[in-house]
C-alpha cells in the first residue's frame, strides 16, 4: 500500500471514529472541512476522499453552500415531502412501514451481497455498543437502510429514503427515555439479529416475518411510551 493510500485509509478510519465519538445523529451537520482537517490531523485531499467514501455508502450527504450532514441524502423535492407530512401522522407511517419494509427484507434475502451482510453485522455490533440513544438510533437507522440497499433495487431504495424522510418529519417528538442508553435486553437487539440471520441464510419468508414482528414491536413500544408521557 502506498503512502497516499495509507493516508486515505487513516483519514477514513478517523472520520468514522469521529462520527461515533461525537454522537452525531441523522441530519446533524459536520464541522467545516478546514476544521475537520485540523481535528483529525489529515490533509484536505485525504478528508475529501474519506467524505466521498462515506457519502457513497449512504452515511453522509453533502449540499453545496450548506455543508455535510449525517445520513442518506433526502430527495430534492422538499415540497412533496412537506405535502405528505402535512397529510399524514405517525400511526400512518408505522402502518406503511409494516407493509413495505418486510417486503424489502424478503427481496434483500434474495439479492444481498456478502458486503451488504457484513455491513448489517457491523450495524448490529455498533448498535449494541452504543453509548447513548442517539448513537443507537443512528445505527438502527443505518441497519434498516442497508436492508433496503441490499435489495439491489434503486427505486425501492429511493422509496425507502422518501418514507424515512417523512417518518423523521412526523415523529412523536423525542419521547423521554428511562435510561441513558438501550438496556442489554432491549427488544430490538434480538429482533434485528433475527432479521439479519434470515437474510444471511437466504430465507425470504423468515426475513419478512422477522421484519414485520420487529416493526410491530417498535410500534407497541412507541405507543406505550407516548401514553406514559401524556
Amino acid at each position: 500500500m502506498t503512502a497516499l493510500e495509507n493516508e486515505g485509509q487513516s483519514a477514513l478510519t478517523q472520520l468514522r471514529a469521529f462520527l461515533v465519538q461525537h454522537g452525531l445523529g441523522l441530519n446533524d451537520r459536520l464541522p467545516p472541512e478546514r476544521e475537520l482537517c485540523g481535528r483529525l490531523g489529515v490533509t484536505r485531499t485525504a478528508l475529501r476522499n474519506a467524505l466521498a467514501t462515506l457519502e457513497a455508502e449512504g452515511q453522509l450527504w453533502r449540499r453545496v453552500g450548506k455543508g455535510t450532514f449525517v445520513g442518506a441524502q433526502p430527495i430534492d423535492d422538499f415540497a412533496d415531502i412537506a405535502t405528505i407530512t402535512s397529510r399524514t401522522n405517525p400511526a400512518e407511517v408505522m402502518s406503511a412501514r409494516r407493509l413495505f419494509e418486510p417486503e424489502l427484507a424478503r427481496v434483500a434475502a434474495l439479492n444481498a451481497t456478502a458486503a451488504d451482510i457484513d455491513e448489517m453485522y457491523v450495524c448490529l455490533a455498533k448498535s449494541r455498543a452504543a453509548a447513548n440513544w442517539r448513537q443507537y438510533e443512528s445505527w438502527d437507522n443505518r441497519l434498516h437502510r442497508v436492508v433496503a440497499q441490499a435489495t439491489g433495487n434503486t427505486l425501492l431504495l429511493a422509496l425507502f429514503d422518501t418514507m424515512n424522510a417523512v417518518r423523521r418529519a412526523v415523529a412523536w417528538g423525542r419521547l423521554r427515555q428511562s435510561k441513558p442508553k438501550p438496556a442489554a435486553d432491549h427488544h430490538s437487539f434480538t429482533e434485528h439479529a433475527d432479521i439479519v440471520a434470515a437474510i444471511a441464510e437466504r430465507d425470504r419468508d423468515r426475513a419478512a416475518t422477522a421484519m414485520r414482528r420487529h416493526l410491530e414491536s417498535v410500534e407497541r413500544n412507541l405507543l406505550q411510551r407516548r401514553l406514559a408521557a401524556e
